[in-house]
């Protein structure tokens, strides 16, 4: 879309990032200047907070570029899942008729009582973003991600998302609540042959949710499709558990 700015123009634009962290929403005023041309994107990628197994599973989805992500992120959420593998439990009728962003917590106007999964979708997908840590539904207090502990999975991979196409060297971030804090994972190829393999230490763990962060290096001869395979060994027998498989576009 393009655009000029005049030097009559004075308007105020509020802008919400779409990373992690942060706190209130930031505005931004446009002051007069020269005439200028500008080309903003299209569209932009974000994250929804699907159900898979009954645990929060974050995918990626495609909407028009917008100063209002928080909203596009509602939108996308309340469009459901594309395959049969992931869930919602976000009830077909359900609506948000409001969103308002101030001190770190998104406040949102349901037209329909969100479950405790539904809630932890909301929450999640939300909190993706830097100016909100908690969020509140129909005026209820606000909550964090730490209130879904019992709905996350072991291992929660963040990036790379399902289908994203990587190269060699990507890296791989999210939040892991295993025992001592460890978990190893498997990057197969086409055959599914193991091509990278290695085990990772997050923050905390045995009851704390951590963070994690790691690199994966690996060689293919051509691109080709792979999977991404974390898990935990069981202290008890050696089997693994908590094990999870995002598929990837290897290059």
């Amino acid at each position: 879309m393009r655009f000029h700015v005049v030097p009559s123009l004075l308007a105020a634009l509020v802008v919400l990032a779409s990373c992690s962290g942060g706190d209130d929403t930031t505005t931004v005023t446009v002051r007069e200047t020269a005439t200028e041309t500008s080309t903003a994107p299209e569209e932009t990628t974000l994250k929804v907070y699907l159900l898979d197994d009954g645990k929060v599973a974050p995918v990626s989805r495609t909407v028009e570029a917008s100063p209002a992500v928080g909203r596009a992120a509602l939108d996308a959420l309340l469009q459901g899942p594309e395959n049969e593998e992931l869930k919602t439990a976000i009830a077909p009728e359900t609506e948000f008729e409001r969103l308002a962003v101030s001190g770190g917590v998104a406040r949102v106007e349901s037209t329909a009582t969100l479950s405790r999964p539904a809630l932890a979708q909301v929450v999640y997908t939300l909190t993706q973003f830097p100016t909100v840590r908690r969020v509140s539904v129909a005026g209820a207090p606000p909550v964090g991600r730490r209130a879904f502990e019992q709905l996350t999975p072991a291992i929660l991979v963040e990036s790379p998302l399902p289908g994203e196409e990587v190269e060699s060297g990507f890296q791989v971030t999210g939040t892991a609540n295993t025992f001592e804090a460890t978990f190893q994972y498997e990057l197969r190829d086409a055959s599914d042959k193991v091509i990278a393999k290695d085990f990772v230490t997050a923050t905390s763990g045995s009851g704390t949710r951590g963070t994690f962060r790691f690199t994966v290096d690996y060689e293919v001869p051509s691109p080709q499709e792979g999977r991404l395979v974390v898990f935990e060994i069981s202290a008890e027998d050696g089997s693994r558990i908590h094990e999870s498989s995002i598929p990837l576009a290897l290059r």
